[in-house]
């Protein structure tokens, strides 16, 4: 689609392809080694992709895991799409972020993505 940034990819940009997706590094990476997983066909939202999309994303995951734990030898990952405008998306081409995690990256690491919100910070059973 013309205008998308992922829809023209540079070849040198991409690290790992199957048939329906492609991984880069992402541009503006939360830790070394964030990874961005990209289905070719142009689409905004997670809830669009074909069953052959999600499986294709899903395999090109689990290959930037292995190249990731090679490269970087992370403690954990982070996985995660934002869909929509009010979950932080930001480019209207799906994408899903494959971040590497390492011990002492963040203070209280618990609760992962509960920290996006404040009052979901602390979880049900950390609560009083």
């Amino acid at each position: 689609m013309e205008g998308c940034i992922f829809c023209a990819l540079p070849p040198e940009a991409i690290i790992l392809q199957n048939e329906l997706a492609v991984a880069i590094y992402d541009k503006y990476p939360v830790n070394p080694g964030h990874v961005l997983v990209i289905p070719r066909r142009h689409f905004p939202a997670f809830f669009e992709a074909t069953d052959e999309e999600i499986l294709a994303v899903y395999r090109l995951i689990k290959e930037v895991r292995a190249f990731l734990d090679d490269q970087y030898r992370p403690d954990g990952y982070n996985i995660g799409v934002n869909n929509g405008a009010c979950a932080g998306q930001t480019i209207w081409h799906m994408h899903v972020h494959v971040i590497p995690r390492f011990i002492g990256d963040v203070d209280h690491p618990r609760g992962g993505v509960r920290r996006v919100k404040p009052n979901l910070a602390v979880s049900p059973a950390e609560r009083p």
